[in-house]
């Protein structure tokens, strides 16, 4: 899940609907319309945030509701979190060794 929430998040269009969707659920058809696109090419858009889990979509007859999921992003943050302590740690060893006398 992490490959796929980090390439939905790599593209800007995907961020701004993700973006968008922080602010309320929506239509599709609202969120398609800010952009210079078809509603296909924003549509495949947002099948791959669903496909990272990053927004829900139910169906309200013939309208279909977004609404973002932040839970989707979970595994990510933990993810980043645990390579910012690890390279936290080596810097700071680097640090120390940087520090040291040397003998001489």
């Amino acid at each position: 899940m992490l490959d796929a929430t980090l390439t939905a998040l790599a593209d800007p269009t995907r961020r701004a609907i993700l973006a968008r969707l922080a602010e309320g659920e929506a239509r599709v058809t609202d969120v398609a319309r800010p952009f210079a696109m078809s509603l296909n090419s924003v549509s495949k858009h947002i099948r791959m945030l669903e496909r990272a889990d990053l927004l829900r979509r139910r169906v309200e007859g013939r309208d279909h509701i977004l609404t973002l999921n932040p839970q989707g992003l979970d595994e990510t943050v933990r993810w980043i979190n645990e390579q910012r302590a690890i390279w936290a740690w080596r810097l700071a060893e680097l640090d120390n060794i940087l520090k040291e006398p040397t003998d001489g």
